[in-house]
């Protein structure tokens, strides 16, 4: 029997007819200033709290983020509809309904950008570790996170250390 203490503190359906009741985020990039991205959390919306999956939409002429890749944290996107250009590593790729992308870790850098004429939609999905370092190789720049606090860094002027056998 479940308690109380133990029952979920959300609810573990969130129907397709409750998403016009939940407040539309919009995000970008501080790095990026044509990054825009609306959505919705829904892993927030039935309490999960290792993962993240967002249901994200990429306005025309818009980019997701940043050009970025992961250490610890795995990553996926799977489009709904639109198109969009998907940036894998060195490669692009034009990307639409029912494609999906995986990004183990570490991940090859990756990025996705709308220069369509209609929005694009898709999901997001991936983890939620306590420690995440990601890196943004175009500007030079490495996010080191502890929760909820991140720290952007210039990788040009760090400095290396080795905690090798001496």
């Amino acid at each position: 029997m479940t308690t109380k203490k133990d029952a979920p503190a959300k609810p573990t359906l969130f129907r397709a007819a409750d998403q016009a009741k939940v407040k539309v985020e919009s995000q970008s990039h501080p790095l990026n200033p044509n990054s825009q991205v609306r959505g919705v959390s829904l892993s927030e919306q039935v309490g999960l709290q290792r993962l993240g999956i967002h249901l994200l939409r990429i306005a025309p002429g818009k980019e997701s983020f940043i050009f970025h890749s992961h250490h610890s944290e795995e990553e996926f996107l799977y489009v709904l509809s639109g198109r969009g250009i998907a940036e894998i590593g060195d490669e692009q790729f034009e990307v639409g309904p029912g494609d999906f992308m995986g990004f183990p870790t570490p991940s090859v850098g990756h990025h996705l950008r709308n220069p369509f004429e209609e929005e694009l939609v898709y999901i997001s999905g991936g983890e939620r570790r306590e420690v995440e370092v990601a890196d943004f190789p175009r500007v030079g720049k490495r996010l080191v996170r502890f929760g909820m606090q991140a720290s952007i860094f210039d990788v040009t002027s760090a400095h290396s250390l080795s905690f090798g056998e001496e």
